[in-house]
């Protein structure tokens, strides 16, 4: 079976990581999505000025572009801070999941600050908490803590993707609904 999936959260979420990691699983392409930031957008950021949503509109429209050509699985690793950018992806691709990795303003800010080799400083994590609508009541979401293990993530997603109504659940309802 053929997954479009965006890996989404703030910085320090461990989404890039996750991403990869399913991709690898999946068979399919990973994208990460920083890479396709504007070399304006990567400049702002660079010095620690937050993105805006026309900033933040291009990029979407590309990496949507991008996996909506793409043949195959693909998973891409993107903030996807809004529910309007959500909606702007879904509406470009098909089928289009997102798996939400939860994490506290503290330990983002903690796990960034942590990187030394992070583009982006972690100033710029508390602009991503204000910026987040958490995509509650959205259909085709799983929400999952960034602060278990990648391999329990890893697991929990692909049983999710392997249901045949795992529309929007909480990794605390997987082993529950997989009886």
């Amino acid at each position: 079976m053929t997954h479009k999936i965006v890996v989404m959260g703030v910085s320090g979420s461990g989404k890039s990581t996750l991403a990869r990691e399913l991709a690898v699983a999946l068979e399919g392409a990973f994208i990460e999505g920083d890479e396709h930031h504007s070399a304006e957008s990567r400049g702002k950021m660079c010095r620690g000025i937050a993105l805006c949503d026309s900033d933040r509109e291009p990029w979407l429209d590309r990496l949507a572009t991008r996996m909506d050509e793409m043949q195959g699985t693909t998973v891409l690793s993107c903030s996807a801070l809004r529910r309007s950018y959500r909606e702007r992806m879904r509406a470009r691709v098909a089928g289009l999941r997102f798996v939400f990795l939860e994490i506290t303003l503290s330990a983002a800010v903690a796990r960034v600050s942590g990187r030394p080799d992070h583009e982006f400083p972690a100033t710029l994590v508390a602009d991503q908490f204000d910026t987040l609508e958490p995509p509650v009541g959205e259909d085709g979401v799983l929400h999952l803590s960034a602060l278990q293990d990648s391999a329990c993530s890893l697991r929990a997603v692909m049983q999710w993707l392997s249901a045949p109504d795992g529309a929007g659940w909480k990794s605390d309802e997987l082993e529950s609904k997989r009886s």
